[in-house]
């Protein structure tokens, strides 16, 4: 295990203060914040598998939609095929998504996994409009906050959840962010 991948392992279950580690779990997702009637956020990975990548009209749809439903970008990687083994036929990207109720939201946005109930049961879905076969539908999505940490961690082994809990999440909760459109990611403003 590199080093990276053990910071971001022990990043999630340790908070950082004063340059010092202190024992601490993240947020769950369903408490509700303090003194707000606003859920806390959840984040999830997203991932835009190449047979998207490979076509630009169907990327910008798919990252339009992901931005139209609400979802706050918090990080966006783009990954080559000798990054990523089991997606070698091309580049993908990855993103890191908040939102209330991330993991649900995102994967009722993607569709059904298999492309051909998707296109008979949800056709407006991500893989109903773009997914060709079972393995080429376009889009992945954590499936619990297990596997969402686990591939965030993976993914993004620089990326801290439990400091974005702590330092970052209370501002994109209350809309302190702004999309830049250059780096395709949502900001927090920092005063």
């Amino acid at each position: 295990m590199s080093s990276l991948e053990k910071k971001g392992r022990a990043c999630l279950s340790r908070g950082m203060r004063d340059g010092r580690t202190h024992e601490r779990k993240p947020p769950s997702p369903l408490i509700m914040s303090q003194g707000n009637s606003a859920r806390i956020l959840q984040l999830t990975l997203a991932v835009i598998k190449p047979d998207a990548i490979a076509h630009p009209v169907i990327f910008k749809a798919v990252h339009e939609k992901i931005l139209l439903n609400k979802f706050l970008i918090v990080r966006r990687r783009f990954f080559y095929q000798r990054l990523v083994e089991f997606m070698s036929s091309g580049p993908m990207r990855a993103y890191i998504l908040a939102h209330e109720d991330a993991i649900q939201l995102w994967r009722s946005l993607m569709g059904p996994t298999k492309v051909y109930r998707a296109r008979n049961t949800e056709p407006e879905s991500i893989r109903g409009m773009y997914g060709l076969t079972d393995t080429r539908n376009t889009t992945h999505g954590s499936d619990s906050l297990e596997s969402a940490n686990r591939e965030i961690t993976f993914f993004f082994p620089e990326f801290c959840v439990s400091h974005w809990y702590q330092q970052d999440e209370p501002h994109f909760r209350m809309g302190a962010v702004s999309y830049d459109s250059e780096r395709q990611i949502h900001a927090v403003h920092r005063t």
